[in-house]
């Protein structure tokens, strides 16, 4: 059992949680729930040893192992794929290493009775003992089995990291915890850059290999699939469901309707407590009464509701100028880079009004087809965009193109026209940009931050075709809820990248699947794609 003891964290004067206590058990699967900013990614480097706490403490049986996996990858581009994951094993070498130079010092020496000697002889000892209870392990097949495992193929293993797309380099993070069998994996939005198949592989790994486990996601489907707990962050303290994900919504829900029904009859109490004040502090008779009720109000403990919800708030893309019928015809399209092909004879038609989802495994061309969509690199084969479209573009690195040197509110004062202008503080705060966030200069916001404004100007420009390549990675849960919606009601053309299952479902209703240098057309929404694709396994097997 890890425990977490009264945690506090305070920062420049600003305390963003106190008091936090709760005990972490073998087999628990706990998804770490709350606001941007509420402290979550925090926490989980306060459990993983990379952060200090203010004030408490941590405490974990001795031999406990604690694999931790943050949100921004830390592989270097110094090592092949095998290289780098065997450096799970980099602790168990290191010790073997010691014993090998301590024994070599033992046999060197000759200061057989000085307390130095005596000390290498107990060191030696204490790391033999525990070196040699180790379960003998060929290092180098597990490391092949599990990379295997994980899609990669022998070829890859020599390969430097360097050449590998986000999401394998994922993998090859994953690959290293799992070889160290840790009691507490702590993973911090581990589906940002992986693609649906891996995605699913590494629910089945969680669900069925790992012992306890942390996650921060703001995917719904794979929280959903995999906690069997719920701890929620919010306003610096924490609320422990023993409930998965969906479940704690609606527990949730519940909590807020009884605080805000607290809050309302103190909030009458009070005023009629003041009122009574008010009327009676220079009436004599009444003077110990009014004393009596100014100490109680001193004295009261005001109820608190977590967070104001603003999902009320609804988003609507301006109405799109009509395109032709047809705004994006492909046919026997390919494309390479060098001896590389990306896709072969790839035919597609797009209807206007219709929204597809683009999936497949990273790296198999499914922003190389937007890029060639767009006009931004060459190919062979035919594209054609049809009559009167106007794109709307969401790149991945979407959020690198806006200027730098405007302020939150004027990145978006510049573009907004209509009833919109006078909702734009509403519209920043519904992706969380209040207060001084909106007088920021765009230059010192993160990565994130500069995503969720890059989205706001999409949602501002009368467009007839969207195209969205990965527009969910730094956005919560709510928010995406917003732009689900607000896509849902879009009247024009969507073209969607996304490896997030929630927000396609009921969004997308034909998939394009990239996959074996070819694109193949399915004409079912997501959740009957991930069916269809099961079935295929499972024949697959079978055979």
């Amino acid at each position: 059992m890890i425990t977490v003891n009264d945690i506090s964290v305070q920062f420049g004067g600003t305390t963003l949680f106190s008091d936090v206590t709760f005990a972490i058990n073998e087999n628990d699967k706990i998804a770490l729930m709350g606001k941007n900013g509420a402290g979550k990614s925090t926490l989980l480097k306060i459990i993983a040893g990379v952060n200090k706490p203010s004030t408490g403490a941590i405490s974990a049986p001795k031999e406990a192992v604690i694999a931790y996996l943050p949100q921004h990858l830390l592989t270097k581009d110094d090592a092949t794929v095998f290289e780098e994951t065997s450096k799970a094993f980099a602790a168990i070498f290191a010790m073997k290493t010691e014993i090998d130079d301590l024994n070599e010092q033992l046999t060197v020496r000759t200061d057989y009775e000085s307390d130095d000697y005596m000390k290498l002889i107990e060191r030696v000892s204490e790391l033999s003992e525990k070196f040699y209870s180790i379960e003998e392990v060929n290092y180098e097949a597990e490391v092949e089995k599990v990379l295997k495992g994980l899609g990669f193929v022998r070829e890859d293993f020599n390969r430097p990291t360097s050449e590998f797309s986000g999401g394998w380099r994922m993998r090859i993070e994953l690959a290293k915890i799992l070889l160290q069998k840790p009691d507490l994996i702590l993973l911090d939005e581990p589906t940002n850059h992986m693609d649906i198949e891996s995605i699913q592989w590494l629910e089945d790994f969680l669900i069925n290999s790992a012992k306890a486990v942390m996650v921060i996601s703001h995917d719904r489907a794979f929280v959903d699939n995999i906690t069997n707990r719920t701890i929620e962050v919010t306003m610096g303290r924490i609320y422990d469901y023993k409930a998965k994900y969906s479940d704690y919504l609606e527990l949730r829900k519940d909590r807020r309707i009884h605080q805000q029904k607290a809050y309302d009859e103190q909030q009458k109490m009070i005023a009629e407590t003041q009122e009574f004040i008010d009327r009676f502090k220079g009436t004599y008779s009444k003077t110990l009464q009014v004393q009596s009720r100014v100490k109680m109000l001193e004295k009261l403990e005001l109820v608190e509701v977590d967070e104001v919800d603003t999902s009320a708030l609804r988003l609507k893309f301006p109405p799109s100028p009509r395109s032709g019928q047809y705004p994006v015809v492909v046919e026997e399209l390919s494309k390479s880079y060098g001896d590389h092909v990306v896709f072969k004879n790839a035919s597609m038609v797009i209807e206007r009004g219709q929204k597809v989802a683009f999936v497949g495994k990273n790296g198999e061309g499914k922003s190389t087809m937007i890029k060639a969509i767009m006009k931004e690199i060459d190919f062979e084969g035919k594209l054609e965009v049809g009559h009167n479209v106007k794109v709307g573009y969401f790149a991945q690195n979407q959020a690198s193109l806006l200027d730098e040197n405007l302020t939150v509110f004027e990145t978006i004062d510049h573009i907004a026209v209509g009833d919109i202008r006078t909702k734009i503080k509403d519209l920043l705060g519904a992706f969380m940009f209040s207060g001084d966030n909106t007088t920021k200069k765009v230059k010192v916001l993160s990565g994130g931050e500069k995503t969720r404004l890059a989205m706001i100007k999409l949602l501002l420009e009368p467009v007839n075709v969207l195209i969205l390549d990965e527009p969910t990675n730094h956005l919560d849960m709510k928010t995406k809820d917003i732009i689900k919606d607000a896509l849902k009601d879009f009247d024009g053309t969507l073209i969607l990248v996304s490896h997030d299952r929630d927000f396609l479902d009921g969004l997308a209703t034909k998939v394009f699947e990239f996959g074996n240098k070819r694109v193949r057309e399915h004409f079912e929404d997501i959740k009957g794609f991930l069916e269809f694709k099961k079935m295929e396994n499972l024949r697959e097997i079978e055979k």
